[in-house]
Parts: C-alpha cells; structure tokens; sequence
C-alpha cells in the first residue's frame, strides 16, 4: 500500500499541482500586501480612514466586520484579475502554438506532396545492352533490339 502510495504521489500531475498551490500562496501574500499596504491606503485618502479593517458595525454585542470583508473582496478581486489575465495570456499563446503547428504540417504535407509527384519516366533501359533509350521507342538505336517483342514475351 505505501508502494502505490508512493506511485502515485510521485506523478506528474500531484507534483505540478503542490507546486501550483506553493506558488499559489506565495502570490496570494503579494496581493494581500498590495492590497493592504497600496490599494487601501489610497483608497483611505478618499474616504478619510486608514485602515479599512477596523471598519465595524456593532449591532447588539456582535460585531460585524465589513472593513474586513472589503478588504478581503478587494484582494479577491485582484487575484482572480491576475489568474485571468495568466489564463488569457496563456489560452492565446497555445491557440498561436497550435496555429504555427499546423501552417507547418501544412507546408509540410505540400511538400510531401511535391516529392511524391515525380514526373512519368521519358526513358528507360535496354534488357539487352543496358543503354539508356527513349521510353516510346520499340527497338534499342544502340544494339537493335526489336523491344516490342520483349514486351510481348513478358506478358
């Protein structure tokens, strides 16, 4: 069992997958830092509050953090931009990949297409003297060998 544990643990998928959710995270504390040290304190210049997270409603003796969840909505926001534009960018770049593959299969079956377009022989060899003579000729210039009668023969 710790054998096929260890199988699959070690596919390609499991480890591309943690090594997403490693740089995942290291991408989420960089827009949780843009968020809180960048964005919200310039928003806070507009609205006269420094820091959104102390933002609460008291209603009885619950309180109800919304400066929180504003702050939370915000960093959402960025991140699901940032993935959508490194989706975006990523589908447009296989889409011109897979464009490139196929101009090039394309070109090269057009050239597989040129080699195997071999024009018709205009000449062909004497069985008797081995010379190279014209393809419609029916006997050799070269030893006089009626071909006709070769051909005949064979058939």
């Amino acid at each position: 069992m710790l054998k096929e544990f260890k199988e699959f643990a070690m596919k390609g998928n499991i480890i591309d997958m943690a090594i997403g959710v490693i740089i995942g995270g290291a991408f989420q504390k960089i827009v949780t830092s843009l968020v809180n040290d960048i964005i919200m304190p310039a928003i806070a210049i507009f609205t006269g509050k420094v820091d959104f997270s102390d933002l609460v409603l008291t209603i009885g003796n619950s309180p109800i953090k919304y400066g929180s969840f504003i702050t939370t909505i915000v960093d959402f926001l960025i991140i699901a931009f940032s993935i959508f534009i490194a989706i975006r960018s990523i589908t447009k770049l296989n889409e011109k990949t897979k464009e490139n593959m196929e101009k090039i299969a394309k070109n090269n079956k057009g050239f597989k297409e040129k080699e195997e377009e071999k024009p018709e022989p205009s000449t062909k060899v004497c069985p008797y003297c081995f010379s190279e003579i014209p393809m419609q000729a029916s006997r050799c210039p070269h030893c006089t060998s009626n071909l006709i009668e070769e051909t005949i023969e064979e058939s």
